[in-house]
C-alpha cells in the first residue's frame, strides 16, 4: 500500500498496513510454526480465549418451555432461560411434526441487520401474521424464507437464540441515564413500526458505548455473542429429541460473524455455513470497518490470526462460506485472500475437499439458491 492509495485513516494508512502486513501470525498454521494439527489448534484456541477475555461458561442452565404449538409442519416451542448475565434469554425451537426419534439439529444464528429490538424473530416464523418490517427484512436478506423453518422442514431439529443486545436481550432505554437516552424509546406491547425504527436507530447509536463498557470491564463483545450462543448450544446438544453428535450451526452478516467465533471454538459443531461475513483484518483495518459495527473486534488478536483463521481453527471439519461480489460491506480482493488463507489452512490440515467458498452475484443477502447450497453441505455434513 502506498500512502496516497484512499483508506480510512488517511496518511497513517501506510502505516498500519505495514502492522496488518500479510504474515502469517504467531499462532498461524501458515507459519510452519506447527507440525501436528491438533496441537496447533489447541494452542491457538487458548491465544484466541485468551484475547477474548470472555467470561466463564455457565452450567447449562433451566430452560422454561413458555408456549407450545404447530406451525406450517413444524412442531414450535418458544423457550427461555436465565444467562449469568442480563436479560432473560428467548428463543424458539422447530423441528418436524410428527417425529419422533431424534435428529441432527442445527442452532440458527440471527443476524445483525440494524434491527436490535429483534432477534431470533428474523429468522424464523411462528404465525401467518408477521411484523411489516420483519416481512421486509426477510425479503430483502433471505429471498422471502424463514430459513430457520426451511431447514427444519428438512428433518432437523433448529434452535434459534435471541443473542446479546438483541430480542429479549437487547438493553432497555429505561434501564440507562436520562443524558444518553434522546431520542430513545422502549416500543409498546403493539409494537408500532415508527417506535421500533427509533429503538433501533438508538440501540445503533448506543454501540460505541457499549463496547467501551465491555473494554473497560475487561472483556469484549465478540466473547459475549461466543458465550450466549455456547450456552444455546448446550441447551440443544442436551435435548433428548437431538443427535448430540450431528450439529451444526450457519448464518448470515451478524450470524456469519457469530459462526466464526462459534465453529471455530466449540468442536461441538460438526458442520458449518458462514454467509455475507468473511474478509481479513486488512480490510477491516483500512477499508471497510466503517460498514460494521463493534461487535467485530478483538484487541490484538490479529497479530495471532488473520479473521478466517478463526473460522480455520475447527478444521479439518466441514466449512462452506458464501460471498456475494457486489456485497457493500467487504473489499472482493480481501475476500479472495481470505479464501486463499482458509485453503492452504485446510490443506495442511489434511482435508482439502472440507472447505469451499462460493461466489453469488448480488449483494448482502442469503437468498433461496444460497440456501440451497448451504442446506445441501449441512445434509452432507450431518446426515
Amino acid at each position: 500500500m502506498t500512502p496516497s492509495e484512499p483508506n480510512l485513516i488517511g496518511a497513517y494508512g501506510a502505516w498500519a498496513s505495514e502492522i496488518v502486513g500479510r504474515k502469517a501470525g504467531a499462532f498461524s498454521l501458515r507459519s510452519g510454526r506447527f507440525t501436528d494439527t491438533d496441537t496447533w489448534r489447541a494452542q491457538a484456541r487458548a491465544r484466541v480465549w485468551e484475547r477474548l477475555a470472555a467470561p466463564e461458561l455457565p452450567t447449562t442452565p433451566e430452560v422454561s418451555v413458555d408456549w407450545t404449538g404447530a406451525y406450517d409442519g413444524l412442531t414450535v416451542e418458544r423457550l427461555s432461560w436465565q444467562s449469568p448475565y442480563g436479560p432473560r434469554t428467548e428463543a424458539v425451537f422447530l423441528k418436524p411434526e410428527g417425529v419422533m426419534e431424534p435428529l441432527p439439529a442445527i442452532l440458527a444464528l440471527h443476524d445483525h441487520g440494524g434491527l436490535k429490538y429483534f432477534g431470533w424473530r428474523k429468522i424464523a416464523r411462528i404465525e401467518s401474521d408477521l411484523h411489516p418490517i420483519l416481512q421486509e427484512h426477510q425479503e430483502s436478506g433471505y429471498g422471502g424464507f424463514a430459513w430457520a423453518n426451511e431447514i427444519a422442514k428438512r428433518g432437523y431439529a433448529v434452535l434459534v437464540p435471541d443473542t446479546f443486545t438483541f430480542g429479549s436481550r437487547r438493553v432497555k432505554v429505561s434501564d440507562v441515564p436520562s443524558r444518553i437516552v434522546g431520542r430513545g424509546v422502549d416500543p409498546s406491547p403493539e409494537e408500532p413500526s415508527e417506535e421500533i425504527v427509533a429503538y433501533n436507530r438508538w440501540a445503533g447509536e448506543h454501540e460505541h458505548i457499549m463496547a467501551k463498557s465491555l473494554f473497560s470491564a475487561g472483556t469484549t463483545w465478540p466473547s459475549l455473542f461466543l458465550r450466549d450462543d455456547q450456552i444455546a448450544l448446550s441447551i440443544l446438544s442436551e435435548r433428548p429429541d437431538v443427535i448430540s453428535e450431528r450439529i451444526g450451526c450457519g448464518g448470515l452478516s451478524g450470524g456469519g460473524l457469530r459462526t466464526v467465533f462459534l465453529a471455530g471454538m466449540d468442536d461441538r459443531i460438526q458442520c458449518c455455513f458462514c454467509a455475507g461475513f468473511m474478509t481479513t483484518w486488512r480490510d477491516f483495518a483500512l477499508y471497510k470497518n466503517f460498514t460494521h459495527t463493534w461487535m467485530t473486534y478483538v484487541p490484538l488478536l490479529p497479530h495471532d490470526l488473520d479473521f478466517p483463521e478463526i473460522l480455520g481453527l475447527r478444521a479439518p471439519k466441514p466449512t462452506l462460506v458464501l460471498h456475494c461480489t457486489s456485497d457493500p460491506l467487504f473489499t472482493n480482493s480481501e475476500v479472495e485472500v481470505s479464501r486463499q488463507i482458509l485453503a492452504e489452512v485446510y490443506e495442511r490440515a489434511g482435508a482439502p475437499e472440507a472447505f469451499r467458498l462460493t461466489y453469488y452475484e448480488g449483494g448482502h443477502k442469503l437468498d433461496a439458491p444460497m440456501q440451497a447450497e448451504a442446506f445441501d453441505w449441512l445434509d452432507a455434513g450431518l446426515k
